[in-house]
């Protein structure tokens, strides 16, 4: 099966009230690791590339990795750009094969964001690919996203209908109270998200494919796994799984996962160490750490993206 772009797919989503999980990648452990489980599963998927990613492990070798997954699971896969902020950077990825791309443009003026998102959908729909867009800020850290908490600001649902009839894009990033990065709350808070805007952009643009950004939970099983294996991470609490359920079921389509996936990586290879000090072959080490993944991502699947059986 060749790559797809998020379009039908979206569309299924939304009218089936599931959400496609959108998992960021790295490198071929992960890769395996994430799409295993969704052959397993028949979960249709999205496999997300950042800008720091992209220069980690080459584009090439990314795509070329991805197309062997492709082979192995004939499933329908999205390759999608995760927060590209320049028309270059989306426009290089276009041409390399992504069927998918997100300009976030959240950090300029909306005058300013619409424009942006504009000449990227232009371009991306002369070439078959969708585009998502972005209003509102999430706090936290991941790759090249830095937000502080001062300057995060919720989706304004009045802006949203005028944002995407200017710019044509195909799905909605929305901040509604998810985080990006590991440390999103301290223990004793009580994390929520808003329900009441993403109701409001429901109505607002109705049959119109929402996305989540920073919904990983933060499972403190590989909190716990990394900190008895000399980690030093303070406890984290993330969005409860159940809270993303519920956004699935209405218009949420697409729920980004990232931080899950690299700390149970982390979490297995550091307990590894501990049971194995002398051991030096990274296949006797990143075996296990695949696994993780995969078992990581098969769970998110089924009980919070609610995917399994959909490809």
């Amino acid at each position: 099966m060749p790559l797809v772009n998020s379009k039908e797919m979206f569309k299924k989503a939304y009218q089936g009230g599931y959400a496609i999980g959108a998992f960021n990648v790295n490198n071929m452990e992960i890769i395996q690791g994430i799409t295993e489980a969704a052959k397993e599963e028949k979960a249709p998927l999205i496999l997300q590339v950042s800008s720091g990613a992209r220069k980690y492990a080459n584009h090439t070798y990314l795509m070329k990795l991805i197309e062997a997954a492709l082979v192995e699971t004939d499933l329908p896969i999205c390759v999608h750009l995760d927060h590209g902020d320049t028309f270059e950077l989306c426009k290089s990825c276009i041409d390399g094969g992504f069927t998918s791309v997100m300009i976030d443009g959240s950090h300029h003026s909306f005058e300013e964001n619409i424009a942006l998102t504009k000449k990227v959908v232009e371009y991306a729909h002369d070439h078959n690919v969708t585009v998502e867009g972005e209003l509102g800020r999430l706090a936290g850290i991941e790759d090249a996203v830095n937000v502080s908490a001062e300057d995060a600001s919720y989706t304004r649902p009045e802006e949203v209908q005028e944002f995407v009839e200017k710019t044509g894009v195909d799905s909605l990033a929305i901040a509604i109270g998810t985080s990006h990065g590991a440390y999103k709350f301290k223990p004793g808070q009580n994390p929520q998200l808003r329900f009441d805007i993403l109701e409001e952009v429901e109505k607002r643009l109705p049959n119109f494919p929402i996305v989540l950004h920073g919904a990983s939970s933060v499972m403190p099983e590989f909190v716990k796994m990394i900190n008895e294996n000399g980690g030093k991470m303070p406890d984290a609490i993330g969005i409860p799984e159940e809270m993303l359920r519920q956004a699935a079921k209405m218009a949420v389509c697409k729920i980004n996962i990232d931080s899950d996936l690299r700390l149970a990586m982390t979490g297995s290879i550091r307990k590894y160490f501990a049971d194995n000090p002398s051991h030096f072959d990274p296949r006797q080490y990143l075996s296990p750490a695949r696994a993780a993944i995969k078992e990581m991502v098969r769970h998110k699947l089924i009980h919070v993206l609610g995917c399994n059986g959909k490809a």
